[in-house]
């Protein structure tokens, strides 16, 4: 799975993206979250508070409860705003 982050989540990480290995728990978009946090301080910090980040799956915006598989890419990035 390829994993890419964005913004401040890219600079807390300290990587733009990563190709990760989830155990088999790992079923969607909020299991990954709870993972990831688990790989490192710079993690941990990036998704301390999860009601900030955005996702997509696939290049498709996505939800916490959108499914997630080994072939997958998962973009995580902050709100966005237009004008």
């Amino acid at each position: 799975m390829k994993v890419l982050y964005f913004a401040w989540l890219k600079e807390r990480i300290g990587l733009a993206e990563e190709d990760v290995a989830p155990p088999s728990g790992v079923a969607n978009v909020a299991d990954l979250v709870t993972w990831l946090r688990t790989r490192g301080p710079g993690h941990e910090a990036a998704f301390g508070d999860a009601r900030v980040i955005r996702c997509a799956v696939n290049q498709d915006l996505a939800t916490f409860a959108t499914p997630v598989a080994a072939n997958d890419e998962v973009a995580f990035f902050p709100p966005m705003t237009g004008g």
